[in-house]
C-alpha cells in the first residue's frame, strides 16, 4: 500500500473519500455516513501524494492551489470537512498533524517570525489588508467586518450578526457621553464609526494599512464625522495620549507572544485611571502552539492565535482587572461559512481581479479557517481590562441592559 493510500485510511473512517491517482488507480476510503461528505479528488502528478505525506497541513493547500490537486465540483470545503471532522479536536486523535521533524522546524521557525517588530508588522499587515478593496467588497458584510460575527441566532443573516457583534462589545466597554476611545486595528473604520453614532464618543482609529486608512477616512468625512472620528497610519507602540476605552478587533492575533507584554503595558499606560479594555481576538482552546506552514506562507504572516494562558500572563505584574471572559466557540465557524459561499459566488469577480491560482488559496483559507473553529480548537476570546476595581459594575447586568438598547 503506497503511503499516501495508508495515511487516508487512517484519516477517513466516516464518509467516504475517492481519490484517483495520476496513474488512474483508484482508491475508496472510509465509509458512507449521512452526517460526513462523499469527496472526490484527484492527484495530477506522481510528486502530490509523497508532498502531502509528509507536510500534510503545507502541501495539501499549496497543491490545490496550483491546480495538482483538484476537486470534484470545485468545492474544496467539503474536502476540508470530511478530514477535518474525522479528526475533532475534542477527540485528541490529531491524524493531520506533520511529522516530528516537521513540527520541531516548525516550531523554532515560528517563533522566529513572531518577533513582529514594528518594520515588519507593517509588512506583515500589507501582505494581507492591502489587497484590493474590491476583494473584501464581494465577501464581507456592507460595513466591512472582518473578524467574527455574533450569532444570537444561527439562522441570522450576516449583516444581522455583525451588526450585533458591534452592540456586544459596544456593551462591554460601558461607554459614557464625553469618552475618548482608541480602536487598536481600526480596520476599514466601520466599529468606530458605530461607536461614535451610537454614544457620542470621540474615537482613534489606528492601522497599519494604508487601503484600509483611505477607506476609514473616506467614510468619516462622508459621514460628516471626521472631526470626531479621527484614523491614523501609526503603530500601536507609538500612540500618545489617555484614552477612557480601549477596543482592540482581530488585531491581536497579529502581535506575537513576544510581544504582548509590551502590547498590555502599552494599553495600560493609555487608559485613565477609571479605564476600560476590551480585547477581541481569536485563540485557542489548548496551549501555546504554532501556526500552520500554509497560513503562516500564504495568508498571515507573523500570525498567531494565542493559548488564553498566554494572554493571562502577559497581563500578570501590571494590575490589569482581567474583568470578564467570554469564549465564543462556535461564532466564527458560522461567520467563515457566510464568507466562502460569497467567495464562492462571486468567483469570476476574484478571478477577474487576480487569477484562478489567488481564488483558489483564498478559497482553501476560507474553508481551513471555519473548520478550524467547527472541528478543530479554535475560538474566539473577548477579554475586558479595566484599571480601576470599580472601573465597570461589580454584575453583567449593565452589559445585557445596554447590548438590548443598542440592538432595540
Amino acid at each position: 500500500m503506497a503511503l499516501i493510500d495508508l495515511f487516508l485510511s487512517r484519516a477517513v473512517k466516516r464518509g467516504r473519500l475517492t481519490l484517483t491517482h495520476h496513474n488512474g488507480k483508484v482508491r475508496t476510503f472510509g465509509t458512507p455516513d449521512p452526517a460526513f461528505p462523499d469527496v472526490a479528488i484527484r492527484f495530477m502528478d506522481a510528486r502530490v501524494a509523497g508532498e502531502i505525506v509528509r507536510n500534510p497541513a503545507l502541501a495539501a493547500g499549496e497543491t490545490y492551489m496550483n491546480g495538482r490537486l483538484t476537486v470534484e465540483g470545485d468545492d474544496v470545503r467539503q474536502l476540508v470537512e470530511l478530514l477535518t471532522a474525522n479528526d475533532k479536536w475534542e477527540d485528541g486523535a490529531r491524524r493531520l498533524n506533520p511529522s516530528l521533524a516537521v513540527r520541531a522546524f516548525g516550531a523554532v521557525k515560528h517563533r522566529v517570525d513572531r518577533i513582529n517588530m514594528e518594520r515588519r508588522s507593517r509588512r506583515n499587515v500589507a501582505h494581507h489588508y492591502d489587497l484590493s478593496g474590491k476583494l473584501y467588497e464581494l465577501f464581507l458584510d456592507a460595513d466591512r467586518q472582518y473578524s467574527c460575527a455574533y450569532y444570537t441566532d444561527p439562522s441570522n443573516s450576516l449583516e444581522r450578526a455583525q451588526a450585533d457583534k458591534k452592540a456586544h462589545i459596544a456593551a462591554k466597554l460601558a461607554l459614557k457621553p464625553g469618552h475618548k476611545v482608541l480602536d487598536i486595528g481600526c480596520g476599514w473604520g466601520g466599529l468606530a464609526l458605530y461607536l461614535h453614532e451610537k454614544t457620542g464618543a470621540e474615537v482613534l482609529g489606528v492601522t497599519l494599512s494604508e487601503e484600509q486608512l483611505k477607506v476609514a477616512r473616506a467614510r468619516a468625512e462622508a459621514a460628516g464625522v471626521a472631526d470626531k472620528v479621527r484614523f491614523e497610519l501609526i503603530d500601536y507602540r507609538r500612540v500618545q495620549g489617555q484614552f477612557d476605552r480601549i477596543v482592540s478587533v482581530g488585531m491581536f492575533e497579529h502581535v506575537g507572544p513576544p510581544q504582548y507584554r509590551t502590547f498590555f503595558t502599552k494599553c495600560r499606560d493609555l487608559l485613565t485611571p477609571d479605564g476600560v479594555m476590551l480585547l477581541h481576538t481569536i485563540g485557542r482552546l489548548s496551549g501555546p502552539g504554532v501556526t500552520d506552514d500554509w497560513t503562516t506562507k500564504y495568508i498571515f504572516p507573523g500570525g498567531y492565535n494565542p493559548a488564553l494562558s498566554e494572554i493571562v500572563r502577559a497581563n500578570e505584574g501590571l494590575r490589569f482587572f482581567l474583568t470578564d471572559v467570554e469564549v465564543l466557540r462556535c461564532h466564527y465557524g458560522w461567520t467563515l461559512d457566510e464568507w466562502y459561499d460569497r467567495a464562492m459566488a462571486a468567483r469570476q469577480e476574484i478571478v477577474a481581479l487576480y487569477d484562478e491560482r489567488f481564488f483558489r488559496m483564498w478559497t482553501f483559507y476560507l474553508a481551513g479557517a471555519g473548520a478550524a473553529f467547527r472541528n478543530g480548537g479554535l475560538c474566539n476570546y473577548q477579554i475586558q481590562l479595566t484599571r480601576g476595581r470599580l472601573s465597570v459594575p461589580v454584575t453583567r447586568d449593565y452589559m445585557f441592559e445596554e447590548e438590548r438598547r443598542l440592538r432595540g
